[in-house]
């Protein structure tokens, strides 16, 4: 399988807040819903929650760096969705879109100072 991703992803479980911008017919009514990021980079996320998110749905991500205790917003499209459990929990791909330069700064930040420590700390 090809890599397809254009930045290294951090594995790492944050809380993050989103809000349900637009997502057409099919979109969930909820407009905030509470998840974990699994993993992240620069260029997006793969989000745990417990309602399916259509592909093409937009978002803002609220996301909560614990280490650092910053919270970071972005604009996100979902790219792809995975059931985990049927009707009760789901994965989605998201691609940020156009993220201020200030946000991505302070996630790029937070991403390589995670990489130095770990490999610093292996355990």
């Amino acid at each position: 399988m090809d890599e397809k991703r254009r930045a290294f992803r951090l594995e790492e479980e944050n809380e993050t807040t989103i809000t349900i911008i637009s997502g057409g017919e099919n979109s969930p009514k909820e407009k905030i819903i509470y998840n974990y990021i699994k993993d992240i980079s620069v260029s997006g996320a793969k989000i745990q929650t417990n309602i399916l998110l259509p592909v093409v749905t937009l978002l803002m991500i609220e996301m909560k760096l614990k280490t650092l205790r910053q919270t970071i917003t972005v604009l996100g499209k979902v790219k792809w969705v995975k059931m985990i459990i049927e009707d009760e929990s789901y994965e989605a791909g998201v691609e940020f879109l156009n993220p201020p330069s200030d946000e991505i700064k302070k996630l790029a930040d937070y991403i390589s100072w995670k990489q130095k420590f770990k490999s610093l700390n292996p355990v």
